[in-house]
């Protein structure tokens, strides 16, 4: 079942783009139909890449990959990739510290000091768990469905956290939301 929920930060993401320039998005989720429609009124390239299939995310074992290995292994852009637009979801709510640390590590070439991202994170860290898969419907409106099973490794970050965390990235804005959730507009450090 799909239902609906505004968006209070999400038009920031698209002020600055210009519907005659392409567009390069990454999207951390599955590719919703939704958003895929949305993004065909642009000249946008999509990246989808669902490490929502892949969690949880830990480190290997003594012989196994490393955390940024594990997530150079899912994201495979090609070389000159910049993306100006990242949707992030919740993904952060499911890694630890270290695997956003190498996360940011393994995007961190794929990013310009134009490059916005969206987000949610949790008010209170003792937040319930959301289990959503999130799309665009249009600049003001998510589309989101429920997923069928709980995402193993809930274990959210607290505004703080994520600043110190999140270092490719500034927090533009945020906006508390009914659900004790938080939406958050993020810019590229150059």
């Amino acid at each position: 079942m799909t239902s609906t929920q505004p968006s209070k930060l999400l038009a920031s993401l698209f002020q600055p783009v210009d519907e005659e320039e392409r567009l390069s998005v990454f999207d951390v989720g599955p590719a919703l139909p939704e958003t895929v429609s949305f993004f065909s009124h642009y000249r946008s390239k999509l990246y989808f890449a669902d490490l929502f299939s892949d969690l949880p995310i830990v480190a290997g074992e003594d012989s196994g990959p490393s955390l940024a290995q594990q997530f150079a292994d899912l994201l495979r852009f090609p070389a000159d990739t910049q993306f100006d637009i990242c949707l992030f979801w919740d993904l952060f709510n499911y890694l630890s510290a270290d695997a956003i640390a190498a996360f940011m590590d393994v995007l961190r070439p794929c990013l310009h000091s134009g490059t916005l991202a969206h987000g949610f994170a949790v008010h209170k860290v003792t937040s319930p768990q959301n289990n959503q898969v999130y799309g665009i419907r249009q600049t003001d409106e998510l589309c989101l469905r429920q997923r069928d099973v709980p995402l193993p490794g809930y274990a959210p970050h607290n505004q703080n956290q994520l600043k110190t965390m999140l270092n490719c990235f500034s927090f533009e804005r945020t906006v508390l939301l009914s659900d004790s959730r938080l939406e958050l507009l993020l810019r590229a450090r150059a």
